[in-house]
């Protein structure tokens, strides 16, 4: 861990300790985890209306293609990731995945395209290694172009497209994935910025890329408006855990394939055995497999029995009884949004596709107690997206 001097510190810095929010390392930054609400309302509050959520933290990069056609910025980022880059199209977003020689996931991230440059957004801690594959693959094709000058924030709730209309009002227009530049007018003055109807909460909502400079103004003015509440890390998490969403670093990793986190469908049939640009990307072999005959584990969702949430990292095991664990909880808390536990984690399962085979129940160890969990369907919440 960083001591707290060497934390860096996103535009929004002196907002956040302005508006109460708890601050605490994360990714090397120092970020609010709460503010005086606290993660219960915080959580709620975003569900019901519209939270505003800093993640100026993570990476924002350019890759500018030196031939000046985009369609060879997404060819050169395919040999990169599992997914049809070449057929987004503009104006539009998609999920995507690095991958490694094993098929184990690098980083997971956003790839736009904004008609003649590709716009990424990375996670945090892995912005400098991502940074560091993109020059040493796509140098001769690509600039790699940084966008350390932006700021990035996150508006997201079922009355976070009224929010932001009040700004931009052809934000009312797009739909879930939509990406491109927009022009956001806050006090009179025009905003350069880059909006995409997108989030990690499974709320319709939006996110926002805004010049450094300008963040304080715009967060300031979305925090003006009556129907939104600052967010902090906490109900971040809480959020996207009922959504089902993976956390990088937890859920996801160098060990776990598409596959195994249950994350096949982000693999366009173009790219598959088959598919007019199957494989030539990282881990092919391991990853088209698995998606044919299946893998021997999967990414779950689990609701503990009873109150008691179940956390990270707790051991997995088939019933009561049995000594040795068969998998474990990546991710566990309390979900505000059910009134109950949820988590998830990684099961055993024969080698068939999709979750065939995964036990009904399973048990978890918690303080030398063993709590029974049911498998579960996710999200655990419905998602609303506006497609």
């Amino acid at each position: 861990m960083l001591a707290p001097d060497a934390l860096k510190r996103t535009p929004l810095y002196d907002l956040h300790v302005a508006r109460g929010g708890k601050m605490v390392p994360f990714a090397g930054y120092d970020m609010p985890v709460q503010y005086p609400a606290g993660v219960l309302k915080e959580h709620l509050h975003t569900r019901a209306s519209a939270g505003l959520f800093d993640v100026s933290h993570m990476g924002q990069i350019a890759l500018r293609p030196k031939s000046g056609r985009v369609e060879d910025a997404a060819k050169a980022l395919e040999t990169l990731v599992p997914q049809d880059i070449l057929g987004i199209e503009p104006l539009r977003q998609r999920y995507a995945l690095f991958t490694n020689d094993t098929g184990g996931i690098l980083d997971d991230l956003m790839v736009a395209n904004f008609g003649d440059h590709l716009f990424i957004v990375v996670n945090a801690a892995c912005k400098a290694q991502d940074e560091a594959l993109l020059r040493k693959y796509l140098s001769d094709t690509c600039i790699i172009d940084p966008l350390s000058d932006r700021a990035l924030l996150a508006l997201q709730g079922p009355k976070a497209e009224s929010v932001l209309a009040t700004f931009a009002p052809d934000v009312a227009a797009m739909t879930f994935m939509d990406a491109g530049p927009r022009t956001l007018t806050v006090n009179g003055r025009a905003l350069a910025c880059f909006v995409s109807r997108s989030g990690y909460t499974g709320e319709d909502g939006f996110e926002i890329s805004v010049p450094a400079a300008d963040a304080t103004l715009l967060a300031t003015a979305l925090l003006d408006h009556p129907d939104v509440l600052p967010i902090g890390l906490g109900a971040r998490d809480s959020l996207r855990l009922e959504a089902g969403l993976c956390l990088y670093g937890h859920d996801i990793d160098e060990t776990t394939t598409p596959v195994e986190a249950a994350l096949e469908w982000s693999i366009q049939k173009v790219r598959r055995a088959g598919g007019e640009r199957a494989g030539g990307f990282p881990g092919a072999d391991v990853i088209l497999a698995q998606l044919q005959t299946g893998a021997t584990r999967r990414r779950v969702g689990l609701k503990p029995e009873g109150r008691a949430p179940v956390r990270e990292n707790a051991p997995l095991f088939a019933d009561s009884a049995s000594t040795a664990p068969v998998g474990k909880i990546t991710s566990g808390g309390f979900g505000p949004s059910l009134n109950a536990p949820v988590a998830m984690g990684y099961l055993p399962k024969p080698q068939t596709t999709g979750a065939k085979g995964v036990a009904e129940q399973s048990f978890a160890e918690v303080r030398g107690q063993r709590l029974p969990l049911k498998l579960a369907a996710m999200p655990f919440i419905t998602n609303t997206y506006k497609r």
